[in-house]
Parts: C-alpha cells; sequence; structure tokens
C-alpha cells in the first residue's frame, strides 16, 4: 500500500512539475522583466533566484533518484 501511495505522490510531483514549465516558470518572469524597465539590481536578483531554483531542481532531482534505489533495493530483498 505504501508503494502505491508513493508512486500517486511522484506522479502528482512530476504533473506539477510539467505544469509550472508549461505556464512559463521562470523563464517568463525573466522575459517579463527584461522587457520592462527595471533596474540592474533586480536582475541580478531574478539571475540569482533562477540560479537557485536550477540547483534545487538538480539536489530534488537526486534525492528521488537515490529514494528510489533505496526501494528498489529493499523491494528485490522481500
Amino acid at each position: 500500500m505504501e508503494g502505491i501511495t508513493l508512486l500517486i505522490a511522484v506522479v502528482a510531483l512530476i504533473v506539477s512539475i510539467l505544469a509550472y514549465q508549461r505556464t512559463g516558470g521562470t523563464q517568463e518572469m525573466k522575459r517579463l522583466i527584461e522587457t520592462s524597465a527595471s533596474s540592474p539590481d533586480l536582475k541580478k536578483q531574478i539571475d540569482a533566484l533562477v540560479a537557485m531554483t536550477d540547483s534545487l531542481r538538480e539536489k530534488t532531482a537526486d534525492a528521488l533518484d537515490r529514494l528510489e534505489k533505496a526501494i528498489r533495493k529493499t523491494d528485490k530483498s522481500e
């Protein structure tokens, strides 16, 4: 039963990421700020935010990969 719950949670996470990317994500926000007359400091902050988001995305993918390997190892031993 826990496996089904985990599977549903992972599918929901994937769907939410796809929806975020479809609505534009950080790319749309960055384009909007670049087209408007804003300060260079604000653009630097947006670039830093984009870098942090990308880093967090990579860390999340790595954590999910480790979790998958741990679960698969547990499933094989049962």
